[in-house]
């Protein structure tokens, strides 16, 4: 393993592993290695218990299940802020597995986003991110992608300059391309000035879909603060839609707003900021947050699983 991160330089390493023990052994490299350094280290994979090493020796080390941080991957960049910040004087080295078998493809393209947009986000933290994508179970088209997002590499027990990385931002285009449109039944109401007709379409399609009353609140809120977004920075109004499918309840928000910040709601806006917690509050509560803006307008769309009990 490498020597410790060079001070205010972030290093965003793919390793692409293959079977448990491949994995096991690296993530332990990389925590022994960080121990020995003195570098916090922060540990975020999916089905967390069944697939870390049993760390000796001294490492301290943080964990995270992604199967609930990751959920929404948007959740992600402000947890490794914090990590970081909690650590402030101090290089850290964190693993976050984002992608696994099984991720809707909503889900799988907001976390290939996040994936391209991490280096921008995390940018000037002294920190080594490590990705790991597993070869034997992932798509050939994922795994290319991850090798063009991350500018280094592990391989070898080494950290090395990635040749297949395109540069920061390089979000795929298919990660971009317009949503699909919402059911012709969707509950409708158009928007100009007052909310509340909003806040009530948005209510009742919660209730109707069985989400328990605290989830109903999270879910109107999200949709009121993205509808309000459309009062202050729009004069045309908006659309805002709810529907069913997959075991989901999802809100659509609609308007001819232009969203230029590919960071935002990655980011906890500071206290008192005009226009209040916008996106950054909206991924906080739901499950899935997925956004396409053009100089056309802006669509945001919401999603909320529906647990049963």
């Amino acid at each position: 393993m490498p020597e410790g991160t060079i001070a205010n330089r972030l290093r965003h390493v793919v390793l692409f592993y293959r079977g448990a023990d491949e994995y096991r052994a690296c993530l332990n490299e990389f925590a022994h290695a960080a121990g020995a350094a003195g570098e916090p280290v922060l540990i975020a994979v999916p089905r967390l218990l069944a697939r870390l090493p049993d760390w000796s020796g001294g490492t301290t080390v943080s964990t995270a299940d992604m199967a609930d941080l990751g959920r929404n991957p948007a959740r992600v960049v402000p947890a490794l802020r914090a990590f970081c910040d909690a650590h402030t004087g101090k290089a850290t080295r964190i693993v976050t597995e984002l992608i696994w078998p099984g991720r809707s493809r909503a889900e799988l393209c907001e976390a290939v986003r996040y994936e391209a947009l991490l280096e921008q986000a995390l940018a000037g933290f002294p920190a080594d991110v490590m990705c790991p994508y597993d070869t034997a179970a992932l798509s050939p088209s994922v795994l290319a992608e991850a090798r063009r997002s991350h500018r280094w590499l592990f391989q070898g027990h080494e950290i090395a300059a990635n040749p297949g990385y395109e540069g920061p931002g390089t979000v795929p285009g298919w990660c971009q391309v317009p949503l699909a449109s919402p059911p012709p039944d969707a509950d409708t109401v158009e928007y100009r000035s007052d909310l509340r007709p909003v806040r009530a379409m948005v209510t009742a399609a919660g209730e109707r879909a069985g989400l328990a009353a605290a989830r109903v609140t999270d879910l109107m809120l999200a949709v009121s603060e993205v509808a309000a977004n459309t009062l202050r920075h729009t004069r045309t109004g908006g659309v805002a839609r709810a529907w069913r499918a997959d075991g989901e309840i999802l809100c659509q928000v609609t308007d001819t707003g232009y969203i230029a910040d590919p960071l935002a709601g990655l980011h906890r806006p500071p206290p008192g900021e005009p226009g209040g917690q916008g996106l950054w509050l909206v991924n906080q509560v739901c499950d899935l947050v997925e956004v396409r803006s053009t100089a056309a307008g802006t669509s945001v769309r919401m999603h909320m699983r529906i647990e049963r009990v």
